[in-house]
């Protein structure tokens, strides 16, 4: 059956093949040649060559002599800074130290944060409220005062609109600033029913706020109404004159001294002509009693309006205002004090 390898040590005996040449692998894992075959079989011996002997290695030289000695001079040179070729990026975060400009005042370096009066007391009103938003929807800001914000205020309950003073506690530093909040409601509850005064619904605090729902007046200010007229008729002067001194008389009636009269502390009730004029921001006011000698440890109010020479005297201070309804201007100007 075909080609056979037989024995270790036999060649490959080829039948029906002619003079084709085929390699022979034994199974004792010897290497053989390849056998050359003509009419039969021919053992072919393997031959293994030799590998070439290498060729010995010269040795390294010996040195015999010392080193030369090396002569230091006097003159150190610097070793030059080598380039890299990546370029280090300065750090963004690390900010360059800028010169102080001399011209510029320098800042404290220990500045003492001072603690909210306000924010301290147990409550400013001294009482337990409602909460305003449970009763009240707040909407757009009305005005803006040195401590507090005024904001459309909607009634849920009747759907009336009232305007809401918003006084913040941290803005309130000092303790006279929180008697200041209490005196001001106190004596807007005490000017109620004058037809010429604001009359406030109610007063309620939270965390961070003390928020005073009051009558809403949405006819603007006196000032605006002088600007947008240019002027007044002495006639109608004269009886916008006329309810403001009626103001002051029944303060002064009740013990009630405003100090803060002024074209923006007046409001009509709407936009008509014929409306009504309200006296607002007791802010300033405080009780006297009769005969009580009042010494006023500051000058309060605004200089466009108070009176410019001794700043004590009323009628001055309404002849300003008169002026004002008249002719739409200031008496000082308010450059000075």
């Amino acid at each position: 059956m075909g080609n056979t390898c037989v024995g270790p040590k036999l060649g490959a005996v080829w039948r029906g093949r002619g003079t084709e040449e085929l390699p022979c692998v034994n199974f004792n894992g010897d290497k053989e040649a390849e056998q050359e075959s003509s009419h039969g079989s021919a053992k072919a011996t393997t031959a293994t060559a030799a590998p070439a002997p290498e060729e010995p290695k010269a040795p390294l030289p010996v040195q015999s002599t010392p080193p030369e000695p090396v002569k230091i001079t006097g003159e150190e040179h610097e070793p030059q800074p080598v380039e890299s070729a990546n370029p280090a990026k300065p750090d963004p975060k690390v900010e360059e130290t800028k010169p102080e400009d001399p011209s510029k005042p320098r800042k404290p370096q220990h500045i003492k944060r001072v603690a909210s009066a306000g924010l301290q007391v147990d409550s400013v009103l001294q009482r337990k409220t409602e909460n305003l938003k449970e009763k009240y929807s707040l909407g757009r800001k009305l005005g803006q005062g040195q401590f507090g914000t005024t904001f459309y205020c909607l009634e849920k309950g009747s759907g009336k609109e009232y305007a809401c003073k918003t006084i913040a506690k941290r803005k309130l530093t000092t303790d006279e600033d929180v008697e200041d909040v209490r005196r001001e409601i106190q004596i807007m509850h005490h000017m109620a029913g004058h037809p010429n005064v604001i009359s406030i619904k109610g007063a309620y605090e939270d965390a961070v706020a003390v928020h005073v729902v009051m009558e809403l007046c949405a006819g603007g200010e006196l000032f605006d109404r002088i600007i947008q007229r240019g002027h007044y008729t002495e006639k109608k002067a004269a009886e916008l004159a006329r309810v403001i001194v009626g103001v002051v008389e029944a303060c002064h009636s009740l013990g009630v001294m405003h100090r803060d009269l002024k074209p923006e502390n007046f409001l009509f009730v709407n936009q008509g002509e014929e409306a009504s004029l309200k006296t607002i921001d007791f802010g300033l006011s405080v009780f006297f009693k009769p005969g009580a000698c009042l010494a006023c440890a500051s000058r309060l109010g605004r200089k466009l309006v108070i009176a410019p020479c001794s700043f004590k005297t009323l009628v001055k201070t309404l002849s300003n205002l008169k002026v004002i309804n008249v002719k739409g201007i200031t008496t000082n100007g308010g450059k000075t004090e």
